[in-house]
């Protein structure tokens, strides 16, 4: 058996990666490239199964470790079974020891399942996977575009189409979903390297749509069909886009030009961009993200201050700015 390393796209929203290592029934996995959990399963139980990773074992958890903390052990049983998983779950801690700075690992999650519109074009992406066997039908055909959305964004152009009974993160799932309507559908897709897509299974989706090949120009770019609307929705959804900035700068097939323009919208997001930036693939402008790093590290600073006096009882003196 080899060792198998990549990277997989998180999505609905789209909101990161997640990082493997792989070994037989072992698997060290990580959302922020600095804490893995390392499991182990047993994949004997299930080797005459036809498509036997749909079919659930459980789950032991070897350990969790960073660099920081080292390894921090799991439950270890008293089993010859435990000891020949625990066997895999060593070569996945060493490899990591010497690898966990390799990431982000190239992204494999080439079967995406998306949300059409009403000309059953590419509408939204719901998921994605790594292997066939993985896909789902049973999932609910709803666009979401994120609780932290639904909280904090705005837009002028949403302040523009006077939508009272939303906010502008709600309205935009709200508007999205109403393009899949009357009655959504949605399907799953190979991408290959150049982007194209060939069509899979679908749901509530007409027969005559499978095994259709779509160009790599039916697909957007960053996984939500900004265009083909009137002008006040286009201008609502870019926005939209543009608060994603620091998530796209995940994605490892921009070019130099597009990453430069989304490192400039990444960075009005400072905080968020901060956190997620060992993980960009690579940087364009550094010392416009340095910058940024260094206003998110003094907003940080005065956000736990600010904390902390609340905690004490400590105030301003009236008439203090």
């Amino acid at each position: 058996m080899d060792i198998n390393c990549y990277a997989q796209r998180l999505f609905n929203p789209f909101r990161g990666i997640m990082n493997v290592i792989a070994y037989g029934g072992a698997e060290a996995v990580s959302l922020d490239g600095l804490h893995w959990d390392i499991y182990v399963r047993d994949t004997e139980l299930v080797s005459d199964l036809q498509n036997n990773r749909r079919v659930l074992s459980s789950d032991l958890r070897y350990g969790r470790w960073s660099k920081k903390e080292g390894l921090v052990r799991g439950p270890i049983y008293p089993s010859d079974d435990f000891k020949r998983l625990e066997a895999e779950g060593d070569i996945v801690f060493h490899y990591l020891l010497q690898h966990h700075q390799d990431v982000p690992f190239a992204f494999a999650d080439h079967y995406e399942l998306w949300l059409l519109d009403i000309m059953r074009q590419p509408l939204a992406i719901l998921n994605s996977v790594v292997y066939e066997e993985d896909m789902e039908l049973d999932g609910p055909l709803q666009w979401r575009v994120g609780v932290k959305c639904e909280q904090d964004f705005s837009s002028p152009s949403f302040e523009s189409l006077h939508k009272p009974r939303y906010n502008a993160g709600e309205y935009i799932s709200h508007y999205v979903n109403q393009c899949a309507r009357p009655e959504p559908c949605a399907q799953w897709f190979y991408r290959h390297q150049d982007g194209s897509g060939s069509g899979l299974e679908g749901v509530n989706l007409h027969s005559r749509y499978r095994q259709r090949q779509l160009d790599s120009r039916a697909f957007p770019k960053y996984f939500l069909n900004d265009l083909s609307h009137d002008p006040q929705h286009s201008q609502l959804l870019d926005d939209y886009l543009k608060w994603q900035a620091p998530y796209f700068l995940l994605l490892q097939n921009l070019s130099s030009h597009r990453r430069d323009i989304i490192e400039k919208q990444a960075c009005k997001r400072a905080l968020l961009m901060d956190e997620l930036c060992h993980l960009y693939p690579d940087v364009v402008n550094a010392d416009l993200l340095n910058a940024a790093r260094v206003e998110a590290v003094l907003r940080r600073n005065v956000s736990s201050a600010k904390a902390q006096n609340d905690e004490e009882g400590i105030y301003p003196a009236r008439g203090t700015p």
